[in-house]
């Protein structure tokens, strides 16, 4: 009995202790936009007490004593208290305002140590090697992806269309008071997809088994920013590398070697994040117009990993339409090994104009159960083709999706019991509201004038008309040309595809037309057979160009004004496309060819057989073989079409070899072509990004000159990449050549530092051609020495240019001049035709 007392009266005091223990769980988001706030600091004013928030900015906070009030601070906005309650379980939301946390401005000198996270720095590059993710054999893990589209910042009279108040009217009647509200948010789409990654790092393969996906609203149809957005796997952040590409822009990253040129940083803290003990730094762009980020990184001590980043891009630097980008990413402790990305959040805004709507993309990215180092040895594992498929309605499926028999999530679906994170109300009935709003009639109506200004289609019924370019042109030949076109939509079949077109000129009286028909056969490995029969009249100079079909506004261009050379052509084809392994596709085609040339040819004649009268008309029968290389390529699949996005770290190739037999004056001869091109975009650091192609040419055969390799003019006003922008067309032609363009990107280089430029975001940009070739005497002596006949290249070919694009943020404006062949006869005649020493050609172009 002599120990009860003592025993009583500590439980006596023990009790007061206990009951004043509090748990304090919330979050933390932006007022403005209720968007999280991710890594933001928690903590009980005058205490040790204190918590990081996740990148979902959500907390959870346990406490001693009587805290009158809470806390919290973040990077870009001003330090919020909450008052507390005596509840042993509280709940508080924060709502942050921009402005009041700002680096002060550091200065080091001499007599100053040195700024202690210089050192810290200095350890992370020397730790780089067996941090960095790179540095395994390989890795696979499972991978979860949310992304969810709205718009915000509606105008009033955006709001009164009547597919914004019918999705409104539908989320009342669905209970989402939140989407209901006039100035909340509009939801558009939203996906989820789940998978199996594996990637190989040398050589550098990434394999991925989509498992699960489900669609929610109204998918962006081909070629939208949106869906080339969606399509580049920006989830796949990795800031070990000095650039980080984000939306086809280069930023240095954080850690870069060199980062302290663009960055200052500031030791702030010494904090846990979950068992890692870490030195958080603030980082700072030097000058707000650069490619940089500023926000917090987290560095371990033990081994001076990258532990977490919480990073937001300048508001000021040189990108066009995105308002807002923010990345918050969370990466393994490096106690398991080289670090791989847990948890990425990334938030893009995306604006045309000041007064328009702005579209507001959220990406999240769940990784877990990793493997390490384990290398899959069977035989083409990682060569399967990389295909991102978000965006492939399904006509059979309300749900939609792309790949026949994949799970598809819903009401009680698989990502309902199997989602990695929690989704919160306002996001479950966000998803409510889109399950319904595809099918409002004024919501794909909408959409479908986007399409046409974006793509140039206007859907009608089930076909798409257009593309509305090339729907008038006048040129001397011609006189005033009406075509119109059309092409199906999946809504017909997601497996075959149709195009065609009818165009009829006033001055010659020909009718045109043309009608391919293409069959998906297999998807996997986008096997599609292809027919063509097209009868129009061409310029010679553009018969047989490999880069026509990438530049619509030439071509539409190319129909206007002086008309030089035509030729009525009848091409008729049949052509089987196949992924044969990761990045490499083959193209098999079968052509004839029919070209009746509309001028004189004035070549040699040799009479046919049987004493026939001799003809320029010249019949061709071809067999192409066309090999392409991508390695690393990014594909979208996207309705019943495919294209590659984002940028590549190695160069694409391309060989095409020909096969062909030529009937021409009566006699019958075999004849071989042969094409290599290499192009690449280049990051080259602070100078920007140099995109360059490299082709050569051969034709070892004597042909006539129409069917030589004639490299690419431009007549136009508009500015070709693909072109000899100062070049007339067929002002030279070759059967061996060798040719060079460079087009360098400076993006704010140098115009940035122009205050009054500053203001307008233009950019400089360079440009270089070369191209050197020659025409064998055979050819010469084939086409009999004609006076038509196009001059040699005596010595190379150069034209330069310089620019300034981003004007309007679609503008580009190039000034070029010739280097060499400058005293070309300025004379208009057959076989002069005038050419200019000097040019300026202009472009339109949406580059974020």
């Amino acid at each position: 009995m002599k120990f009860l007392a003592p025993l009583l009266l500590a439980c006596l005091l023990a009790l007061p202790a206990a009951a004043q223990r509090i748990v304090i769980s919330g979050q933390v988001v932006e007022a403005a936009n209720g968007e999280p706030v991710p890594f933001a600091s928690i903590f009980v004013p005058r205490t040790s007490f204190g918590v990081t928030a996740d990148v979902d900015g959500k907390f959870k906070l346990a406490v001693t004593g009587s805290p009158d009030s809470l806390a919290v601070s973040a990077i870009g906005f001003a330090t919020q208290r909450r008052k507390l309650s005596d509840a042993a379980v509280q709940t508080v939301l924060f709502r942050m305002k921009t402005g009041g946390v700002t680096l002060g401005e550091v200065f080091v000198s001499s007599r100053q140590p040195e700024n202690p996270a210089f050192r810290i720095l200095r350890e992370v590059q020397k730790h780089k090697p067996e941090n960095q993710r790179t540095s395994l054999k390989a890795a696979e893990y499972d991978s979860y992806n949310r992304i969810e589209t709205s718009l915000i910042d509606l105008p009033a009279a955006l709001n009164k269309r009547k597919a914004i108040r019918d999705i409104r009217a539908l989320a009342v009647r669905q209970g989402a008071a939140a989407v209901g509200d006039p100035d909340a948010p509009l939801p558009v789409f939203a996906s989820e997809v789940g998978s199996r990654v594996y990637q190989r790092n040398n050589p550098l393969r990434r394999r991925e088994d989509l498992l699960h996906k489900q669609m929610r609203g109204v998918g962006p149809r081909e070629g939208s920013i949106l869906s080339q957005m969606l399509g580049s796997n920006f989830q796949n952040f990795d800031f070990y590398p000095n650039w980080q590409n984000v939306l086809g822009k280069d930023f240095i990253s954080p850690i870069a070697e060199g980062g302290r040129g663009t960055y200052d940083y500031e030791l702030q803290d010494s904090v846990f994040v979950g068992k890692d003990f870490c030195y958080k730094i603030a980082v700072t762009p030097k000058r707000s117009h650069d490619l940089a980020f500023k926000g917090t990184i987290w560095i371990t001590q033990e081994g001076y990993a990258l532990r977490r980043l919480d990073l937001v891009a300048s508001p000021e630097a040189n990108i066009n339409f995105v308002n807002d980008l923010r990345v918050a990413q969370e990466l393994t402790s490096p106690g398991e090994g080289p670090g791989l990305p847990t948890r990425t959040k990334l938030l893009i805004s995306v604006r045309p104009s000041a007064k328009q709507a702005a579209m507001l993309v959220r990406y999240t990215t769940v990784s877990s159960n990793f493997v390490r180092n384990k290398l899959h040895d069977e035989a083409g594992f990682y060569d399967q083709p990389i295909v991102s498929s978000l965006m492939e309605p399904v006509v059979e499926s309300p749900a939609g999706g792309l790949l026949a028999g994949l799970p598809q999530g819903g009401a009680g679906g698989y990502f309902d019991t199997h989602r990695p994170d929690t989704l919160s109300l306002s996001e479950r009935q966000t998803f409510a509201v889109l399950d319904s709003a595809k099918a409002l009639p004024s919501v794909r109506n909408l959409l479908d004038w986007v399409d046409l200004f974006v793509n140039g289609y206007k859907r009608v019924g089930k076909l798409d008309i257009g593309p509305i370019s090339t729907l008038y042109a006048h040129n001397d030949f011609e006189g005033s040309r009406f075509r119109i076109g059309f092409r199906t939509t999946p809504l017909i079949s997601r497996d075959w595809l149709t195009q065609a077109y009818v165009a009829y000129g006033t001055n010659d009286g020909r009718f045109k037309y043309g009608v391919r028909e293409s069959y998906i056969a297999e998807r996997r490995h986008w096997t599609v057979f292809s027919a063509e029969f097209k009868h129009d009249v061409e310029q010679t100079a553009l018969l047989d160009n490999d880069f026509l079909d990438n530049n619509n506004l030439f071509l539409a261009a190319s129909r206007w004004g002086r008309f030089q050379r035509p030729a009525l052509r009848d091409l008729a084809s049949l052509s089987v496309q196949r992924d044969l392994f990761h990045g490499f596709t083959q193209t098999l085609t079968a052509r004839y060819q029919f070209i009746d040339p509309l001028f004189e040819l004035e070549i040699a004649r040799f009479k046919g057989s049987n004493d026939t009268p001799p003809s320029d008309v010249l019949h061709l029968s071809e067999l192409v073989s066309e090999s392409r290389y991508a390695p690393d390529e990014t594909l979208v699949q996207s309705e019943n079409r495919r294209r590659a996005v984002g940028l590549k770290r190695w160069p694409v190739f391309n060989f095409r070899y020909t096969l062909g037999s030529i009937e021409w004056y009566g006699r019958h001869n075999m004849y071989h072509k042969l094409n290599l091109a290499i192009s690449h975009s280049v990051s080259v650091g602070y100078l920007g990004r140099l995109n360059y192609r490299v082709e050569g040419n051969y034709i070892p055969t004597p042909l006539p000159y129409i069917i030589l390799k004639a490299p690419l003019g431009n007549q136009t006003i508009f500015y070709n990449p693909n072109a000899f922008n100062l070049m007339n067309y067929f002002e030279f032609v070759t059967d061996r050549s060798v040719s060079v363009r460079l087009d360098q990107h400076f993006e704010g280089l140098l115009l940035n530092a122009i205050p009054g430029i500053r203001a307008l975001n233009w950019r400089l940009v360079g440009t270089a051609n070369m191209l050197y070739g020659n025409l064998s005497d055979r050819a010469r002596n084939a086409n009999g020495n004609s006076n038509r006949l196009p001059d040699t290249i005596k010595e190379p070919y150069v034209e330069v240019g310089y620019g300034i694009e981003n004007i309007f943020k679609f503008l580009r404006v190039d000034f070029l001049h010739r280097v060499t062949y400058r005293d070309q006869p300025p004379v208009i005649d057959d076989r002069h035709p005038e050419h200019k020493n000097f040019g300026v050609k202009f472009s339109a172009q949406f580059r974020l």
